[in-house]
């Protein structure tokens, strides 16, 4: 229902009003935007002037003396000088404005989409989030950089032409008004399909990023399954689409520009046939219908531009509804107002009261259920339980990525709700099952959640995680780029960058979600001693499917279906003969 109104929302919208969005981003820089109007008018006040140069040369140049000739012609240099000078000014100007604004405009949607709740990026997807960073924010480059200006020079050439038009000769000039509407007609007919099929176009584009994004990014797996020729037959039939929707578009505004043309200069040609017989009749001089053709053409050819200009200035319109959609987004997670801060107590105490939670893609199918949990600090708890228990739900409210329905998640006796999200996470450090490895060195990897610690210090977590065996191995050690998503390392050796990590940035909380399931044996010895020494001091939550990894735990919290259904040791659980125990028999082969 969302999409649907939002789609609606964008028929009513869809039109060159749209660009009024980017204007904050212009105020900053107003004074260059004064200067390239300047430079604008200048430009298009030395076009105008050409004109009335050229009568004066027929009318007074040609029977006149050779000085008179020689003025003229100096006169008409220094005015096209000046229209060289201002051209260059506006050019450089309003390209200038462009650059600035486009980068601008796409910092301030990356700063406001990497603050968002992970809730959005449930129902959006990525491929359309970096196809509104690219293609949109190009489109609207064009257009401040040059479309705008193109525009703009037009309406006043089509303005101050019409005003010399009527002095040079108002007969001709009213016939040439009367014929406006045969060309405007045009305009209102082909430029409403033109926004809807620049607008479907766009939408197009975003298909293709966003399925280029997803299998390239699997590109392993897709590989694996032999699945290349399935991905090929699909991309290219998303890039057919764009293709056909483009066509029809590019089809549109060729009718619209080639129309629009063929009636004005259609017009025109009337228009002059009357003025010559004007002239042989002596109702009027040739250099007033020298002047008079100078500016028919040049009225015409503003009309022509703007009715070619037109269609890209809906497409910018249609890109900027889309990125100002963007920044209206609110974040599902925000810091109060007044955000209590959280107390310095080293190891932290967690608690869950009474936690309800359904994700937003899942409204109808709750993850946690009255959920209760209290972890003293220090304490290290395991969670255990099948897929699907809730287990990483856990971490994910803990983290603040979520918010429950009912209930109540606090660290130290502070409701996360009413804590600074920042500063809760930056006390808790997360191991995720699937390592998250960015495409860059092993230092800036290492250092990603404490960039100010020193080499002893990263060396140290290194050594920690038994990371710097293989990292010493590297060409360039800790320099050595790592490529996209660590793909240059096997998974146990991410897994254990990804446990440097955490150990470098030294939080009372930890997170191990499946931390080791990426380890071969050895590593997973030498890690997990290394964990140990790292939770002594540190309240931490464990989950693991494979138990051997939590005999040690102080407590083992047993989850199904969003519930705690068990609790205690790992010799008691398996005393209890309930699920733990069936879990321990499979994994144990005990009785």
């Amino acid at each position: 229902m969302r999409k649907i109104a939002l789609d609606k929302e964008r028929e009513e919208r869809r039109n060159v009003g749209g660009l009024r969005r980017i204007l904050p981003f212009l105020v900053p820089y107003k004074w260059t935007a004064v200067g390239a109007g300047v430079a604008l008018v200048v430009s298009a006040g030395s076009v105008l002037a050409i004109g009335q140069a050229i009568r004066r040369v027929i009318d007074h140049g040609f029977g006149g003396e050779q000085v008179l000739i020689d003025q003229y012609f100096l006169a008409l240099l220094g005015v096209v000088c000046v229209l060289a000078a201002a051209t260059f000014a506006r050019y450089y100007l309003v390209t200038w404005l462009g650059e600035r604004i486009i980068a601008d405009l796409r910092a301030a949607v990356y700063n406001h989409v990497i603050g968002l709740s992970p809730a959005f990026f449930e129902t959006m997807r990525t491929g359309e989030v970096l196809s509104r960073l690219t293609a949109d924010t190009t489109l609207i480059q064009t257009v401040v950089g040059s479309t705008a200006s193109v525009a703009l020079r037009n309406v006043l050439m089509f303005i101050g032409g019409s005003v010399l038009l009527v002095i040079s000769s108002a007969k001709l000039t009213g016939l040439v008004f009367a014929l406006l509407p045969v060309v405007i007609l045009p305009i209102l007919i082909f430029g409403r399909k033109v926004r809807r099929l620049s607008r479907d176009s766009q939408d197009r584009i975003a298909d293709i990023s966003s399925y280029a994004e997803e299998s390239l990014s699997a590109i392993q797996v897709v590989q694996a399954f032999c699945h290349e020729a399935i991905d090929r037959l699909r991309f290219g039939k998303v890039t057919d689409e764009a293709f056909g929707v483009a066509v029809r578009r590019t089809r549109a505004r060729a009718w619209l520009t080639a129309l629009v043309m063929l009636l004005i200069f259609g017009a025109v040609d009337a228009v002059v046939w009357i003025g010559a017989k004007d002239v042989i009749a002596g109702e009027m001089s040739g250099g007033q219908l020298a002047a008079f053709v100078f500016y028919a053409i040049i009225v015409a050819g503003a009309v022509g531009a703007l009715a070619e200009v037109y269609g890209e200035l809906q497409r910018a319109a249609g890109a900027a509804e889309r990125l100002t959609e963007l920044l209206a987004v609110e974040p599902g997670i925000t810091a109060a107002s007044n955000p209590t801060p959280l107390p310095n107590l080293g190891s932290c105490a967690i608690s869950f009261r009474d936690v309800t939670f359904q994700y937003p893609s899942r409204p109808d199918l709750p993850a946690l259920k009255n959920f209760n949990l209290d972890v003293a600090p220090g304490e290290t708890v395991a969670l255990v339980g099948p897929s699907g228990a809730g287990k990483t739900t856990v971490f994910q409210l803990l983290l603040r990525f979520y918010d429950p329905q009912s209930g109540a998640v606090s660290l130290d006796g502070v409701d996360l709700r009413q804590a600074d999200p920042s500063e809760a996470r930056s006390r808790i450090s997360l191991v995720p099952q699937d390592p998250v490895i960015f495409a860059a060195s092993a230092r800036e990897n290492i250092l990603f959640g404490r960039p100010e610690a020193s080499e002893e210090q990263m060396q140290a977590a290194a050594d920690a995680a038994n990371a710097s065996e293989f990292i010493d191995a590297l060409p360039d050690k800790f320099d050595s780029f790592l490529g996209q998503r660590g793909v240059r390392l096997s998974g146990g050796q991410r897994q254990r960058l990804s446990i440097a990590r955490a150990v470098l940035a030294n939080p009372p909380v930890l997170l191990l979600d499946e931390a080791m399931s990426s380890l071969d044996a050895e590593s997973e010895r030498a890690v997990q001693a290394a964990l140990e020494d790292l939770m002594a001091d540190r309240t931490t939550i464990v989950i693991a499917h494979r138990l051997a990894t939590v005999l040690k735990a102080d407590r083992i919290v047993v989850m199904e279906q969003g519930t705690v259904v068990e609790m205690g040791r790992h010799d008691e659980l398996v005393a209890s003969g309930g699920l733990y125990a069936r879990f321990a028999a499979l994994q144990f082969n005990t009785n």
